[in-house]
């Protein structure tokens, strides 16, 4: 069986083949970094019509690369949400209008399911149940994995997600958007015992985290500053960031486990390609000895694979697809409303 999976959720074209004997096929990707670099982050008018113009594009490079054609197409899912309402409007769109005109069943997919089952790409795959650390741009869960559509959030953030404290931290610090993953690099020529920042709820009861805190915390810093504000400085002040920020990710996540009973953990979303987070998790990890996955890197952040991956899952798992023609969109979606999947088997 093999699907076509379609995702334009907010500032990444993905579309991607995956078949359901031979793995991943193809996979094509547009960042749109560059065009929204201008102002500063994303602006959702400009990311709906950068989809319209790379989604066929973009198609016509999967099937090529993957040696495939439309008529061997035999579901495409799309993301239907969480997202931006405009830009989930495109995908949807061409997806259900392609599937109709091919006579094919859609699929439209949870964006942040798609993020969980990504490690699920890697040529060694984790086996549920797994507790998964879901961490990006928008959120920051910690969750309980027991099947295809089986979870159970066990913590998430009251405030900002550990991505969003990133950006807003590397904008704080005077750095270009998108600014997270270049804090990450300024960090690894800082000075850890320079600075010492707050590890928000690092000791509370359950497993929420806060991250709005720690952002003001690098506000006041840097305001310290003043004009001595120099790029070893900054420097310093994002190494100091990154350990309090790595550091609550891998307390609340080793918590997870010992709460869990389990003995896996999943890594997913865009800040799971944190270099930092990644070497002391994976520290932690033959020192308790459990198991730690990703994806890897090119399906950390937003992209076609992981949708095409879960369209799969869901209808080996026993969800049916929909016919094609009609749509809607959910840009508010919360991950527990999906339904049950009928049988826990599902691999693709």
């Amino acid at each position: 069986m093999l699907i076509l999976g379609v995702e334009s959720s907010c500032d990444e074209t993905g579309v991607a083949l995956y078949d359901s004997d031979a793995g991943l096929l193809a996979h094509t990707l547009h960042s749109q970094v560059a065009m929204h670099a201008e102002y500063g982050g994303v602006v959702p008018e400009l990311a709906s019509r950068d989809h319209v113009r790379r989604v066929v594009p973009l198609l016509r490079g999967a099937l090529s690369a993957a040696g495939k054609s439309l008529a061997d197409i035999d579901a495409v899912a799309y993301t239907r949400g969480p997202g931006l309402s405009g830009a989930l409007l495109v995908g949807c769109a061409f997806a259900e209008a392609l599937a109709f005109a091919l006579g094919k069943p859609t699929l439209p997919v949870h964006h942040l399911e798609g993020h969980l089952l990504s490690p699920l790409l890697s040529a060694d795959p984790p086996a549920f149940p797994f507790v998964a650390l879901l961490v990006s741009g928008g959120h920051t869960q910690l969750m309980r994995v027991s099947a295809v559509g089986t979870y159970e959030i066990l913590g998430e953030t009251l405030d900002d997600a550990a991505g969003e404290a990133f950006d807003k931290s590397a904008k704080l610090l005077g750095l270009p958007y998108p600014g997270g993953a270049l804090l990450s690099r300024l960090a690894e020529s800082g000075d850890p015992a320079r600075f010492s920042l707050p590890r928000p709820m690092l000791h509370s009861a359950d497993l929420n985290f806060s991250f709005s805190g720690l952002k003001t915390a690098v506000l006041t810093l840097v305001r310290e500053q003043g004009s001595s504000l120099d790029e070893q400085l900054r420097a310093d002040i994002a190494r100091a960031f990154q350990e309090s920020i790595v550091e609550v990710l891998v307390k609340k996540s080793l918590k997870a486990l010992k709460a869990t009973g389990l003995q896996t953990l999943v890594v997913a979303g865009g800040v799971g390609a944190n270099r930092q987070l990644r070497e002391q998790l994976n520290a932690q990890a033959r020192r308790k000895r459990f198991r730690v996955y990703y994806p890897e890197l090119e399906f950390c952040t937003d992209n076609g694979a992981m949708i095409a991956l879960a369209g799969c899952l869901r209808l080996q798992a026993g969800t049916p697809a929909k016919v094609a023609g009609s749509f809607s969109v959910q840009p508010r979606w919360p991950l527990l409303q999906l339904p049950v999947a009928e049988t826990e088997d599902g691999a693709c």
